[in-house]
């Protein structure tokens, strides 16, 4: 335990000073105590650091054989940035016009299939939907049963569904 915690202090300190991808220290020189079992170990754990630290982020080059062009693709570790740049990623502001005015759209089709509603299933779900009341408080006020408040929700809502489906926007 003890030469694998000197192992990695010192691997640590290799990759600070000298580390360059593609090159894996001799552990075998830095530890020739240590066992075949543990070098096989760290080497893996230095390629597996290597390609988080170089592979994912390195771009590499591509030649398009019929017009000699060269494009750059870019690693798959990329910044946010520099997709923006290329256009990748449209511009956050469009997706927020576009969020903005699908919900205003569908809050005009859900009050327009609301208002088609009968007075008392328009209360009802006023109450339980916007005003925020419990089917508990709801069934005090109409002198009805808790249950009976939920089985007409459950029907309301379907007949909304109904509504909602047949309007055309």
């Amino acid at each position: 335990m003890k030469i694998i915690w000197r192992a990695c202090s010192v691997l640590k300190t290799w990759r600070n000073s000298m580390a360059k991808a593609g090159r894996l220290p001799d552990f075998r020189k830095m530890y020739p105590e240590a066992s075949e079992e543990i070098i096989s170990v760290l080497k893996e754990t230095e390629r597996k650091m290597q390609y988080q630290e170089y592979d994912l982020k390195a771009e590499q080059a591509v030649l398009d054989r019929k017009t000699g062009r060269v494009s750059i693709l870019p690693g798959r570790e990329d910044s946010l940035d520099r997709m923006m740049e290329a256009g990748l990623f449209p511009d956050r502001g469009e997706q927020d016009i576009e969020a903005e005015i699908c919900s205003r759209l569908q809050y005009e089709k859900l009050h327009r299939a609301i208002r088609q509603l009968e007075k008392r299933e328009q209360y009802l779900i006023i109450q339980l939907f916007f005003c925020g009341r419990s089917e508990r408080e709801l069934a005090g006020e109409l002198c009805v049963s808790q249950n009976a408040i939920n089985k007409q929700r459950g029907r309301i809502l379907q007949k909304l569904r109904k509504i909602l489906q047949n309007l055309s926007f």
